[in-house]
């Protein structure tokens, strides 16, 4: 008895090992590492931050170094230049740069966006419904000239009825992070502003919103996950992991409370009041800024160059199916839960 009951176990010890050998010693999951380039630091791109803190780039595999390169021409150059794998900026890059005739074109995969995150921000409080109409003959300070937000301010402007550079006095040689502290100086009468920036001129009494861009422009890929085609061929699988995450995290904010998301993302804006965080999460979510899915639609990204051609940034109409692969995200919303 004693030999049959030692057989066993020496045959259980066996089997053991070998599957041991087989898994191989100490063996793990392998994770990747995708290099981001953020255009700017916003709560605007709220999901992104979310998919990080929630780790849902983490459950795909995916280590995350995320970098702030401030300006859409800084953020594409890195992204070509091979410093980045990754870019979260507007899809208005990605047209210029076929403008350009590059080799390898910039390829968008995955919308985060889906309208412009300005407001219109005045220095006196308005009672009643506002006329657009008022700021005619003001000084305005606007964005730099060619970026997504200037030429959504001007497209809304013209909308209205208004010539921005015939019927106001438009300021726009500031610096992108100036132009707050200009406004709050005493500099013209209007300003087109981010969030947070808006709700801290709010909050200081130097300012007061009263429209937003992102209302009166429409739904646009404001601001798209893009990638060079060249590095998308190569890391099909790696892309898909990243649609799923994003996917997920964009799942999440949709039914998530306005307290839950902020908890989600304060640890990236540590030098912003909790509350401001807040108002600004609220504000970007009553208003449908956050992409549901990371789709990116034709008739979104017509009105997006019919933006552009306003302003006279576009020398062509860019080819939707050149420039927008819309498959990961396909895959992503009907996978992910």
């Amino acid at each position: 008895m004693k030999r049959i009951k030692w057989g066993r176990i020496v045959a259980v010890l066996l089997a053991m090992a070998l599957m041991l050998t087989a898994c191989g010693p100490g063996k793990k999951e392998e994770v990747t590492k995708v290099r981001i380039g953020e255009v700017t630091r916003s709560i605007f791109y709220a999901p992104q931050y979310v998919a990080i803190s929630k780790g849902f780039f983490k459950e795909q595999g995916l280590d995350v170094e995320l970098t702030t390169t401030a300006g859409g021409d800084k953020t594409m150059t890195t992204l070509l230049s091979g410093g980045i794998d990754v870019a979260l900026v507007g899809s208005e890059t990605s047209i210029y740069v076929t403008q350009q005739g590059s080799g390898d074109p910039v390829i968008n995969f995955m919308q985060l966006t889906q309208t412009d995150g300005t407001f219109l921000v005045s220095r006196k409080p308005v009672t009643g419904t506002f006329d657009w109409n008022t700021l005619k003959g003001t000084t305005f300070l606007g964005q730099r000239k060619g970026g997504m937000p200037q030429m959504a301010g001007e497209f809304t402007l013209k909308k209205h009825g208004i010539n921005p550079q015939k019927d106001m006095n438009l300021i726009q040689n500031i610096d992108f992070a100036n132009i707050t502290s200009a406004f709050a100086s005493g500099t013209g009468e209007y300003v087109q502003l981010f969030e947070p920036q808006a709700t801290v001129i709010e909050k200081e009494g130097k300012g007061y919103v009263i429209a937003s861009f992102g209302v009166e422009s429409g739904k646009l890929p404001y601001t798209v996950f893009m990638s060079k085609k060249s590095f998308m061929d190569k890391n099909s699988g790696t892309v898909q992991k990243f649609a799923n995450a994003v996917q997920k995290a964009q799942n999440w904010v949709q039914t998530a409370s306005v307290d839950e998301i902020t908890d989600a993302v304060i640890t990236f804006f540590q030098d912003t009041d909790k509350e401001i965080i807040k108002n600004v999460v609220k504000r970007y979510k009553d208003q449908g800024s956050f992409a549901t899915d990371g789709l990116i639609d034709e008739q979104e990204w017509n009105n997006l160059q019919d933006v552009m051609e306003s302003a006279g940034e576009l020398k062509q109409r860019a080819d939707y199916k050149a420039l927008v692969n819309n498959q990961y995200a396909e895959k992503a919303k009907q996978s992910v839960k």
